[in-house]
């Protein structure tokens, strides 16, 4: 039986691809500490099921395809509060960040085609790249230069004649660089230059710790025919399983290639959008806490990996990741042997490799992504043990 050749490009998620490891040796009696999933253990807030437990629509319908109005003015209000305003048919609802991702290479790249984004990049750019029939030019970075990538000359090297858009993560996952205002207009401008689209993922806009007010692409005047953003309510109210994300931009061509993904899929989940609503209507200071939470785990993620010779990682500005280069030959057989040749005192960790966030063969080879998604407790306890394991598995 033959497969899609497309699909057979695309690889397993490295944040997941060692689940079924991680669940055989918990039953073996190990603890695991979980570094490799971006899923946030910060609560929910209660407006979300305030509205679930409220919502008694006679017959669960569908949705209008662009999403509920509900939902839609609930995000124009939040972007007007950070000096965006939008109009009706500038964002869309859909089923998560991923599907406005898939959207948006669906409607914008054919075989063959080519779409920049500086790497380590999210691994699920990829798939979504490849589904498209294109492939993805890497915009090379370095963990010794903390991964900056916004150089004129760096990424306008990596445009050809098969570029259709430039795709960045601010701020960045799983590097957590930021962009100062500066470097996204510069990248805005190559975009524009280039008549090329600029694919922003904001999805954490809202967790940067060095006191800066909130920065989106689409604040920038003049580039409304080049930019395109993608946003969820996953991260931003640790909401992961409500898969409510958002495609947004002032292009209309661009948004009308997008419909026919968003009719051909019906709608978003009428309930999650519903819930999502409220989400939006959270007074903005509901994020002073939990940047604040954040910035102590980053923080003593920090403080325990500098204490780890050889590990080399620069502090990130945003999100909640850390990607390092570890002192090891190879982070996948390196993950292997720690789920089920080690352990310190019954405790071992699970991280994400970093191959797989690469588009650059043989690049990133002994470099993990770690989420600061657990408690700081946890987070010293889990460095402790890597520091044990990088010393015993080199000794090997």
């Amino acid at each position: 039986m033959k497969y899609s050749s497309k699909m057979e490009r695309c690889g397993l998620s490295p944040m997941r691809k060692f689940n079924g490891e991680a669940a055989k040796a918990v039953e073996r009696g190990k603890k695991i500490y979980h570094l490799n999933i971006g899923q946030p253990d910060i609560i929910t807030p209660q407006a979300y099921y305030d509205a679930l437990k409220n919502f008694a629509q006679p017959v669960l319908s569908y949705a209008p395809s662009p999403g509920t109005e509900e939902l839609l003015e609930a995000v124009r209000d939040y972007y007007a509060r950070i000096g965006v305003e939008l109009k009706k048919g500038e964002i869309f609802a859909t089923t998560g960040g991923s599907e406005a991702l898939q959207m948006t290479m669906a409607a914008i790249l054919d075989d063959g085609d080519e779409i920049v984004i500086p790497e380590p990049f999210y691994p699920n750019y990829h798939t979504s790249v490849t589904l498209a029939g294109a492939t993805i030019y890497p915009v090379p970075t370095s963990p010794e230069e903390g991964y900056r990538y916004a150089v004129r000359e760096r990424v306008e090297a990596c445009i050809n004649e098969h570029t259709r858009a430039i795709m960045i993560t601010n701020p960045g996952n799983p590097t957590g660089a930021v962009l100062n205002p500066d470097e996204l207009k510069l990248m805005l401008d190559i975009a524009k230059e280039h008549d090329l689209l600029i694919i922003c993922d904001e999805v954490y806009r809202e967790f940067v710790y060095g006191g800066e007010p909130l920065m989106s692409a689409l604040q920038f005047e003049g580039y409304e025919q080049n930019v395109v953003v993608i946003d969820s309510v996953s991260k931003r109210f640790s909401a992961c399983g409500a898969r409510v994300g958002m495609l947004i931009s002032r292009n209309k061509a661009f948004m009308e290639q997008a419909m026919k993904w968003c009719q051909c899929r019906l709608c978003s989940a009428t309930v999650d959008q519903v819930a999502s609503a409220a989400l939006y209507r959270l007074d903005p200071s509901y994020f002073d806490e939990v940047r604040e939470e954040y910035k102590r785990r980053r923080d003593t993620l920090m403080r325990c990996l500098k204490k780890i010779p050889g590990v080399v990682c620069e502090e990130p500005k945003g999100a909640f990741y850390v990607m390092a280069a570890l002192p090891i030959d190879d982070a996948d057989t390196f993950q292997h042997w720690l789920l089920n040749e080690f352990d310190d005192k019954g405790d071992t960790v699970l991280f994400a490799c970093g191959e797989p966030f690469y588009g650059t063969p043989g690049k990133g080879k002994n470099e993990v992504r770690m989420a600061y998604t657990i408690n700081c407790a946890d987070i010293e306890r889990a460095m402790e043990i890597l520091a044990h394991a990088i010393e015993k598995y080199n000794a090997r």
